[in-house]
């Protein structure tokens, strides 16, 4: 198969559209169930480049969500401690800890459960019956990966009434070394970004603190991959194994950071003890409770505990999650890291995210503003990398 036509384009109204091989090759993909649309065929590609990297790099089973072509998460497969499975909701998964595809795929589902409903999943591992399991009773419009078992193909065929997109990808497709697009008519043209994200570009430290251990260089690799198929401008705080909190698409790089830090602080204190301990009423729907939790910490549109509200989501009233709770909280986390796709002009967003436990720092430099920016991660006692990599992805 050299083509394949796809339902419509970006919108409905654009009624031609298609995938297919310029040089008329066959693709490297089989559509094992479905039919992909054409923003799922970009999140499908862009999340597969992500996942095939990441593990690459870190040699762990890797895996991402994602959504209108950027990740809500990226993560390796480490063991999920109790507390983050309980708040990832996959504490009833038998055989989670056996299998390191899906504990990377519970870790990217789970960090920002808003932004990851109805997303794309791309797994670099096969998928196994325990991953299929998770992604199964979850909204997500599909899944790449270089194979699935039988019975893990068989339980998501079935997913929304046997319309599940399911893409099985060559895991040794590489494209061509000049990739093409076109805009308004007008061709353009650049090579393929094929640079090698590795613990290499974690040895400028310009700091005064240089204590970058060999698992934070693990975290700023993962920070910095999941960037570099992220939208622009973009920033990533990650911790161990996973990133914690994404921001893209701002033109600010301080909005892009307090984005991304607001979804770090909510991933914290998504295992305070009173946010696991919330009383649902039984048989809550999976995204109304997942809406409950984030009004609970975050005090959005509706005040969840107030009286007339509570009764719609809880069996009794519970106690609100204060500020000063939230901000004890999280003043206690620490360890975590900070990537951006291209170098912070001011010292703000250094600020910005030491109130969300950021001790490491990697980024470009090259701003005028370089001394400002290190003046502000040496007050925080940071580690912080220059690495001369910019990101930038559109």
């Amino acid at each position: 198969m050299n083509e394949f036509t796809l339902k419509y384009g970006c919108n409905p109204n654009q009624k031609t559209a298609r995938i297919y091989m310029a040089d008329g090759s066959e693709l490297p993909i089989k559509i094992l169930n479905g039919r992909p649309g054409y923003i799922n065929f970009l999140d499908a590609f862009n999340s597969w480049q992500l996942v095939k990297e990441l593990k690459a790099a870190t040699g762990m089973p890797a895996a991402t969500s994602f959504k209108h072509v950027s990740p809500t998460s990226a993560a390796i497969g480490k063991p999920l401690s109790e507390k983050m499975k309980r708040a990832y909701f996959v504490d009833d998964i038998a055989g989670l800890d056996d299998s390191p595809i899906a504990c990377a795929y519970a870790r990217a589902r789970g960090t920002d459960r808003l932004c990851s409903f109805g997303d794309f999943i791309a797994l670099s591992d096969v998928c196994d019956e325990t991953t299929a399991r998770i992604i199964k009773r979850e909204v997500s419009d599909g899944v790449i990966a270089p194979g699935f078992t039988e019975k893990a193909l068989e339980m998501l065929s079935g997913k929304k009434n046997g319309n599940y997109n399911i893409i099985e990808i060559d895991p040794d497709y590489e494209p061509a070394e000049q990739e093409t697009r076109q805009v308004f008519g007008v061709n353009f043209e650049q090579t393929h970004n094929s640079i090698k994200i590795d613990r290499t570009l974690m040895e400028n430290i310009v700091t005064a603190n240089k204590d970058l251990p060999e698992d934070k260089k693990d975290d700023l690799v993962l920070a910095m991959i999941a960037l570099k198929y992220t939208q622009s401008n973009s920033v990533c705080f990650a911790r161990d194994g996973q990133c914690i909190g994404i921001g893209a698409g701002q033109q600010s790089r301080i909005h892009c950071t307090r984005l991304a830090g607001d979804k770090a602080d909510t991933w914290y204190l998504r295992m305070h003890d009173k946010v696991l301990n919330l009383p649902f009423k039984d048989k809550l729907p999976r995204a109304v409770r997942d809406n409950a939790i984030d009004g609970y910490i975050n005090e959005y549109e509706e005040d969840v505990c107030a009286e007339g509200n509570w009764q719609k989501y809880f069996s009794v009233q519970p106690e609100p999650l204060t500020k000063e709770e939230k901000r004890a909280y999280l003043d206690g986390q620490t360890g975590a890291v900070l990537a951006s796709d291209a170098f912070f002009p001011f010292g703000d967003s250094i600020e910005r995210a030491a109130l969300s436990g950021v001790e490491y720092v990697v980024e470009p430099g090259g701003s005028v503003r370089d001394d400002d920016v290190i003046q502000a991660a040496d007050r925080h006692g940071m580690v912080m990398v220059f690495n001369g990599v910019r990101l930038f992805h559109h």
